[in-house]
């Protein structure tokens, strides 16, 4: 009897498997049909949600074992009740830990972070890189479980996107398909991190793909609803911080109050971000300058956090424990002034280190104790006009951290979302609306666009600029001896005038080259080494890259649109 039953099962199980590999052939072939779209987006929902969950605990758990926390939230109670070699070691430890894996398995000792996910869904088809992207992960979390002080969504987002990018090559798909999943992967991340599944679609809408077209709003809300119900079966139906009293706002005598803050806000949002970016380049020129290796730069950087930390133990991790202390106005002006400074110092020593990690958790501590520190101020100035205090904190929260993104309507639903407070909207709004311009108009749009931007990869200005990295000039010129192909004697006197480009550069480099030159074309070559002649490939024609460029503003507009 058994026999014929395990026959049984084992022709059902091969079944599945040979129609399984039939549909994975004709989804590769064709492409995954709208039905087919849309269960594959939950499952990459479901994983990333996994991710951002497994991520979560494992940095609860070393966190556990190395400072004795057994609860997150409570991290700086732990940190100050161990020994000072204990608090200054445990950092040291971690970031050489991060060094030895950055160096190994990245080509810049850098971990991947969401402007990276930005870059890929721009320019490579919804695709990041997958061996440094895992590797990048292990470096976080490493990092925010040893005393790093940075936010743990950035290496999330970007896990998230390494899952994606997996079954994109799986299915080999194109670049919409691509950019979606990669949408409905970062969805899910930030949904399931956060327990706020419609700031994570949105957040995917507006940070990475950076546009709302209809046909990717359905799959990227399944995913992002799939990583939170993944949360609240982990965690529960409730909200990060949990605030004591409901807030009162006097609307219309207040909102001066907030004007003003938005601005300060934009103003610390700036600090901070011109305060990471000089510290990675202080951390380069000494790392030139003292010859140290560059898998030691996290260690040193370690050393700097724990030495802070035997002082000021807010300054480990997320710092969750501190913002649940400004939302609830358990703290004074002067604490929240110093300690949104120390903080500062601190997210500018982890990034000026390389430890990995995000920046929107620690956007969103500084921009509490902003917040509070102002309020306080406000409600000092004017008593009987003035709401609660802890208004402030709320409304400075979402202002520096939308500042930071260049997410203002995504960053204004997570403060909601986190917090559980939806009668304080205007005061938010507000805040927010000011902040993102000011900030925006001071950097490039955002911190992860002025990251690219420093790496000469323009995102900020819009496709118009980042869409013409996208060609080689090799794949738009007109080969020698092909039809309507550059005369060759006219492409010599131009190379011995010094007018030419390589096949390998992109139309990036080529268009102003036509501008300087005004020339039809510009020959293609390839220039060989000392003994060896340079090699005619060709001739880049002013029309055609014009035509290659028009074309792909035209897809990019229908995808923007659809």
């Amino acid at each position: 009897m058994a026999g014929p039953v395990l026959a049984w099962i084992g022709e059902g199980v091969l079944g599945v498997k040979v129609a399984c590999l039939n549909g994975l052939k004709l989804i590769k072939t064709r492409g995954p049909s709208q039905l087919q779209f849309w269960f594959i987006a939950l499952a990459i929902g479901i994983a990333a949600g996994f991710a951002a969950l497994f991520f979560r605990l494992g940095i609860n758990w070393i966190q556990g074992l190395l400072y004795g926390a057994t609860d997150a939230a409570r991290l700086e109670t732990a940190v100050s009740r161990l020994a000072w070699y204990q608090v200054l070691i445990i950092p040291i430890l971690g970031g050489l830990a991060v060094g030895l894996i950055l160096d190994r398995f990245t080509d810049d000792g850098r971990a991947r972070s969401v402007s990276d996910v930005i870059e890929g869904a721009a320019l490579n088809e919804g695709r990041v890189a997958v061996r440094r992207g895992f590797a990048s992960a292990l470096a976080s979390l490493i990092t925010l479980s040893t005393g790093g002080s940075s936010g743990r969504e950035g290496p999330v987002v970007h896990l998230a996107a390494v899952l994606s990018t997996i079954v994109c090559r799986l299915i080999r798909a194109n670049g919409i398909t691509g950019r979606d999943l990669l949408g409905c992967a970062v969805a899910a991340a930030v949904s399931a991190s956060f327990n706020a599944p419609l700031a994570g679609a949105l957040f995917a809408l507006e940070v990475v793909l950076r546009h709302f077209a209809v046909h990717a709003f359905a799959p990227i809300v399944i995913a992002s609803v799939s990583g939170a119900v993944i949360n609240r079966l982990a965690f529960g139906d409730v909200t990060e911080f949990v605030l004591p009293v409901q807030n009162n706002l006097a609307f219309y005598v207040e909102l001066p109050a907030f004007l003003l803050l938005g601005l300060v806000c934009g103003l610390v949002a700036f600090i901070l971000m011109r305060a990471v970016f000089w510290a990675d380049d202080l951390g380069t020129e000494l790392q030139k300058a003292t010859g140290i290796p560059r898998y030691l730069r996290p260690a040193v950087a370690g050393a700097l956090l724990g030495g802070l930390a035997i002082f000021w133990p807010h300054i480990v991790g997320v710092g969750y424990e501190t913002m649940s202390d400004a939302l609830t106005g358990k703290m004074v002006m002067h604490e929240a002034i110093v300690f949104a400074v120390l903080k500062v110092v601190a997210v500018a020593i982890t990034f000026g280190g390389r430890m990995g990690g995000g920046i929107f958790s620690p956007s969103l501590m500084v921009g509490a104790l902003t917040g509070l520190a102002f309020g306080a101020i406000a409600t000092g100035i004017f008593p009987n006009m003035s709401g609660a205090v802890t208004i402030y904190a709320l409304a400075g929260m979402g202002a520096v951290a939308a500042a930071v993104l260049g997410a203002p309507i995504s960053t204004t639903l997570i403060v909601f979302e986190l917090t559980g407070d939806w009668q304080t909207a205007m005061a938010v709004m507000v805040s927010v609306s000011l902040s993102t311009a000011l900030a925006s108009s001071l950097v490039d749009r955002s911190f992860f666009l002025t990251q690219l931007e420093r790496r000469n990869v323009h995102l900020a200005a819009g496709p118009q600029a980042y869409l013409l990295a996208t060609f080689r000039v090799a794949t738009v010129m007109r080969k020698a001896g092909s039809k309507r192909a550059a005369a060759e004697d006219a492409c010599w006197e131009l190379v011995e005038q010094g007018v030419y480009i390589d096949g390998n550069a992109t139309l990036e480099r080529a268009m102003p080259m036509f501008e300087e030159a005004n020339h039809a074309f510009i020959p293609v070559v390839t220039l060989g080494g000392d003994d060896s002649p340079p090699e005619l490939w060709g001739a880049l024609f002013q029309v055609d890259a014009l035509r290659a460029m028009n074309k792909a503003l035209a897809a990019t507009a229908k995808e923007e649109h659809s």
